[in-house]
């Protein structure tokens, strides 16, 4: 009985009830999605004021600026290439196991102008990038939980408070006690998240069925090995450079790694990895820069897929793209997918504006993956997560701001 008070077990325990009420009862089954909505409306309501504090603290507690600015530049360059990497890796193992082939494109069902339209509206130019980088009203930023422009602030008030040295420290004491009460909260909300989990799994279940699965399994089974590749054998090359090991860093947020595959987001874990990650050695000032400029720019998991779901349509289609062509989707597929959040579905959208640069590939035959994207979401999220902590782990031991004596410590107490 005291293993089911344990968060994980009971998270596992929702997504198996959740997949049999999904199957067995799918009318109602798909009406529980509002749970997983709840749950994450929830999260998204604390992430805003999180990110802006932790950011503010570690940088006004480093008083450094040239600091910051280095590990900035570290985070940004790493992201760039380990984000290439995996979307090359997708290409590669799209186009050796060739999951499209055979696919009957002659019956495409499905509507996806819902998200062609939202990748039109969301999809801009360097410029308009940039400049919504910036926030028109800070208010109104942290109002719709946008992290660029709450990163961009709150990079700035750090940077402001750390000039004033000794006198920023009344403000630094006072927002470390904040950051403390939002992350009471995140604990009080982390007790529904069995209950998110079991509401998605109904839904996903219900609504697109396990027959969704088997039906294109090829694809899925050739994102979720490329995904498992990545993870063990370049983030682990990775981790094993920089003196950690990627099992046992998987193995500390096992609990923030359920919960992101109950709930299809990454977003839904960010406070409680942030947290993590400062547990696990990494410096505050490291965590706040790299963690949330990471959901924005180090999706690897969202890389992968939309590589492989690009060339998986253009197989379907029988389009036979050259070397070129697909050097030439890379580098579109290196700027879409920076814009790419950590919530359900965005890899949809990204796909759709990717597709919308690159007419040789046909939009329609995104109609192929409805049924089975919200599958995907899951490997696409946890590996987004994963990506992010070894991101972060990485930057803190290149910036000496990571201390292995907390690690063990944290470890014994978690094992105990």
């Amino acid at each position: 009985m005291s293993k089911l008070k344990n968060l994980t077990v009971q998270v596992i325990l929702a997504i198996i009830i959740g997949i049999c009420v999904g199957h067995f009862f799918p009318a109602f089954g798909a009406e529980l999605k509002v749970l997983a909505d709840i749950f994450i409306k929830l999260i998204k309501m604390v992430i805003a004021p999180i990110v802006f504090f932790t950011i503010v603290i570690g940088i006004a507690s480093m008083g450094d600026v040239k600091k910051v600015g280095r590990i900035g530049g570290k985070a940004l360059l790493y992201f760039e290439i380990v984000t290439t990497f995996a979307l090359a890796i997708g290409l590669l193992i799209v186009n050796l196991v060739k999951p499209g082939e055979g696919i009957n494109t002659s019956n495409i069902e499905g509507d996806v102008a819902q998200f062609t339209k939202q990748a039109a509206e969301t999809s801009h130019g360097l410029v308009d990038f940039l400049m919504g980088i910036i926030p028109d009203n800070i208010v109104s930023a942290m109002a719709k939980g946008e992290l660029l422009p709450i990163l961009f602030f709150a990079v700035l008030f750090g940077v402001a408070l750390a000039a004033m040295g000794e006198q920023s420290k009344p403000v630094i004491q006072l927002f470390d006690k904040l950051s403390h009460g939002f992350f009471g909260i995140v604990n009080m909300i982390m007790k529904l998240s069995p209950i998110a989990a079991f509401g998605a799994m109904s839904y996903t279940i219900g609504n697109f069925g396990l027959g969704s699965l088997f039906s294109l399994g090829k694809l899925m089974g050739s994102v979720y090995l490329t995904m498992f590749f990545f993870i063990v054998f370049i983030l682990g090359a990775i981790a094993r450079f920089y003196g950690f090991n990627i099992l046992s860093f998987i193995k500390f947020i096992k609990d923030e790694i359920f919960l992101v595959l109950g709930t299809s987001s990454s977003e839904s874990a960010l406070p409680r990895l942030m947290d993590r990650l400062n547990q696990y050695g990494c410096s505050k000032s490291v965590v706040g820069l790299v963690v949330p400029t990471g959901y924005s720019f180090n999706l690897d998991g969202t890389s992968i897929y939309l590589s492989m779901a690009a060339i998986f349509i253009a197989q379907a289609y029988g389009i036979d793209l050259s070397i070129w062509d697909q050097i030439t989707l890379l580098g579109i597929l290196m700027l879409t997918s920076k814009g790419a959040a950590g919530v359900t579905g965005s890899g949809f959208v990204t796909l759709a504006a990717t597709l919308a640069a690159f007419p040789v590939i046909p939009v329609e035959g995104m109609a192929l993956l409805l049924g089975v994207d919200r599958f995907m979401s899951e490997a696409r999220a946890i590996t987004n997560l994963i990506g992010n902590g070894v991101a972060t782990v990485v930057v803190a031991k290149m910036e000496n701001e990571f201390t292995p004596q907390q690690v063990e410590k944290v470890v014994e107490s978690r094992i105990s």
